[in-house]
């Protein structure tokens, strides 16, 4: 019984105290510490939303793309207080069937740097039609700056002839038979450049059909009716 007393006598006491004895109570109880977990509970399962969400979008629905490291170069910014030093990259990305795309990004870490070249290049990726899904259907020239690079298609087993970013390109377009040559500047983003000028201006005997109004086989019918039927069947761009 007398226990009983001295703990009713002490709530009020404790709830009527100026120095807020009750909230104080509450936070060095049972409950202060259960909501502090709970809290931190709920911290956690948000992070691991944000990581599914984050996986999700890095492959484009499901979609996975190749991702090349072209170059990386030290770049500065002079300020009031000296100069402020970072990096710049460029990424070539491409989905091995037809798409492929270049960006670049600056930022004071590497990682940041080809983080934001990749996603420049996902946004800008273009689609080039392929011969049999190994190679282009025609030859093609490209020029930017000082740099001025030739493209040519090759039978199978010729592999990709090709050095540097054009290599990178080629690789993330997904032709395996080409031969090419650069010629004037080695910077590595003018001959991106010039290389993307010679991819885009590929044309396929499907789309050249349809402008004209014709048949594939009426384009390809130099070797005769049944040979260029054939050879019209088997375009796949």
């Amino acid at each position: 019984m007398v226990d009983e007393i001295n703990t009713t006598d002490a709530a009020p006491v404790d709830a009527g105290a100026p120095d807020g004895g009750a909230p104080r109570r509450g936070r060095g109880g049972r409950g202060g510490p259960g909501g502090d977990r709970g809290g931190r509970g709920n911290d956690r399962g948000g992070r691991g939303r944000r990581d599914e969400r984050g996986r999700g979008g890095s492959d484009d629905g499901g979609e996975e793309l190749i991702e090349k490291l072209v170059h990386i170069n030290r770049v500065s910014k002079t300020v009031k207080g000296g100069k402020r030093f970072g990096f710049a990259a460029l990424v070539v990305v491409g989905d091995g069937k037809g798409r492929v795309g270049f960006g670049h990004g600056k930022a004071r870490e590497v990682p940041e740097a080809i983080s934001k070249a990749t996603a420049a290049a996902k946004k800008a990726m273009v689609r080039v039609p392929l011969r049999e899904g190994r190679t282009l259907h025609h030859d093609g020239k490209g020029h930017f700056g000082a740099g001025l690079v030739t493209v040519r298609s090759a039978p199978q087993g010729t592999g990709i002839i090709a050095g540097g970013p054009m290599r990178a390109v080629f690789e993330s377009l997904g032709v395996a038979d080409v031969v090419t040559k650069s010629v004037g500047t080695s910077n590595p983003y003018n001959m991106i450049r010039a290389t993307f000028e010679a991819l885009t201006t590929q044309t396929s005997p499907k789309a050249v059909a349809q402008r004209r109004g014709k048949k594939i086989a009426d384009l390809l019918g130099r070797g005769g009716s049944q040979a260029a039927e054939a050879e019209a069947a088997a375009i796949v761009e």
